[in-house]
């Protein structure tokens, strides 16, 4: 069983350092989404943007078949409930940082999913940003409420459940 976990962390290891993509300054490193939790129809979707720049850049848009709408969200928390907010205008990539979409704060929402989404597999979609223009990448799908892809069972989204969304 150790050997075969091993294994697996390897492989999942090996698979993640080969989903680095390039536009332009940018380097999105390690796009990837929590499968549903059962009976519902949305997602979430994390990955990080480093920018090699000397200018700032801006994520305008996620698109993917899978679902009907994705939105840029921001997540914080207000006193006891979780405060859920879309970003209409994008998200600004400061020149030379790294801005990480996390669990628990900013993030991609996924609406309307239109497919089942299981542990392991990948999904395509579409970056477009403001100076570096559009960049297909490999969403990997982890476990609902894993903490990383591969993960298991830490509840990322823990305040949906009490949270107001503007």
């Amino acid at each position: 069983f150790l050997f075969s976990l091993g294994l697996f962390i390897f492989a999942l290891h090996t698979a993640s350092s080969a989903q680095d993509y390039k536009a332009g300054d940018l380097e999105i490193v390690h796009p990837w989404a929590h499968a549903p939790l059962k009976g519902t129809d949305v997602a979430d979707g994390f990955l990080k943007i480093v920018n090699h720049g000397a200018t700032a850049d801006r994520l305008l848009a996620v698109t993917v078949d899978f679902a009907q709408a994705t939105q840029i969200h921001d997540m914080k928390m207000e006193g006891t409930t979780m405060q859920m907010t879309e970003l209409k205008d994008g998200l600004e990539i400061p020149a030379g940082a790294t801005v990480e979409l996390k669990p628990k704060a900013t993030h991609i929402m996924f609406m309307g999913l239109k497919q089942t989404l299981a542990a392991q597999q990948t999904v395509p979609g579409t970056l477009t940003f403001a100076k570096a223009g559009t960049v297909q990448v490999e969403f990997v799908i982890a476990p609902a409420g894993s903490a990383v892809p591969g993960g298991t069972g830490m509840d990322d989204m823990g305040g949906m459940n009490n949270m107001n969304s503007n």
